[in-house]
């Protein structure tokens, strides 16, 4: 589908926040960030990624491969095999959405510090 539409994620009405949606979300973001170490089966990548359902990993998949950054390649085996990768883009997005992951973690002890500060204050008034 060839479009001339410029994409604005702010706008209201526009596609890519959807795909924002599915790459910034919890388990989208930290799916991707586990696929940039390679190629995973399914459950693999569910032990990888601590704390997210098989449904919504299954829900988080399939949207990733909708919006083109994760390939599912099923094997003709008995019993099936299905692998995760990402796919060019998936790489460069999750790339640049694990700086994000470096920063944050990096920056954790800044962000404990401000929540205590937050919390102590709105406990005083």
């Amino acid at each position: 589908m060839a479009t001339d539409m410029a994409f604005n994620v702010f706008a209201r009405t526009c596609p890519s926040r959807d795909t924002l949606k599915h790459v910034t979300d919890r388990w989208g973001s930290l799916t991707l960030g586990a696929l940039h170490q390679g190629t995973f089966r399914f459950n693999e990548l569910r032990r990888q990624v601590d704390g997210v359902s098989e449904k919504m990993l299954s829900q988080t998949l399939h949207a990733l491969e909708r919006d083109g950054l994760v390939r599912r390649e099923a094997q003709p085996t008995n019993p099936p095999r299905v692998d995760y990768e990402l796919t060019p883009l998936g790489q460069e997005v999750a790339e640049r959405l694990l700086g994000l992951i470096d920063l944050v973690e990096s920056r954790m002890e800044a962000v404990l510090a401000a929540q205590e500060r937050y919390d102590a204050a709105r406990a005083e008034a």
